[in-house]
């Protein structure tokens, strides 16, 4: 990942680098089928999960292994992709393993990432694009002070099927 990634702390969570050696937890996450349900990628190999550190590598995101305190237990990667200096803006993007569901991490991991976005990078606009059947991240994101901006109808296909795709956004 790239060397400008800052370790993000909470009381109870550890935000750092994702780093080689959490392959195994990132193609645990992105080859469940409960992860990868509204999740835009899925990998079915270890070998085909290193795609996906190049691509947390890239510049053009900045993504975090989100961690228990102690960086014994990973919880899943949340970050920002597209970042768009020209334009102030970047893609939120998040996921967590399922046994760390409904304890609250996703509602203390969102704004960490979106606050960084805004005040670190000097973005003016953080991006969600959340699949429209998805209704818990949908109302996460509202609780979250993202506003709903529109609904791309039928602009994606997933599994051979059109899908629709609401955008949630946060400004400065």
């Amino acid at each position: 990942m790239s060397e400008n990634v800052s370790s993000i702390k909470t009381n109870r969570l550890l935000l750092r680098e994702i780093i080689d050696s959490d392959l195994k937890y990132i193609f645990k996450g992105l080859s469940h089928p409960d992860v990868i349900k509204y999740y835009g990628i899925s990998f079915d190999s270890l070998e085909a999960t290193k795609e996906q550190m190049l691509w947390y590598a890239d510049k053009k995101q900045m993504w975090w292994a989100i961690c228990d305190l102690d960086n014994k237990t990973f919880y899943g990667a949340g970050g920002l992709n597209d970042i768009n200096h020209k334009e102030k803006k970047a893609e939120i993007g998040l996921w967590l393993l399922p046994e760390f569901w409904g304890k609250g991490i996703m509602n203390e991991v969102m704004p960490l990432i979106t606050n960084y976005g805004l005040n670190q990078l000097k973005l003016e606009r953080i991006e969600g694009f959340v699949e429209t059947e998805n209704t818990n991240c949908k109302r996460a994101m509202a609780k979250l002070d993202f506003h709903h901006e529109k609904t791309m109808k039928d602009c994606e296909i997933k599994n051979g099927e059109l899908i629709s795709v609401d955008v949630y956004v946060k400004t400065i």
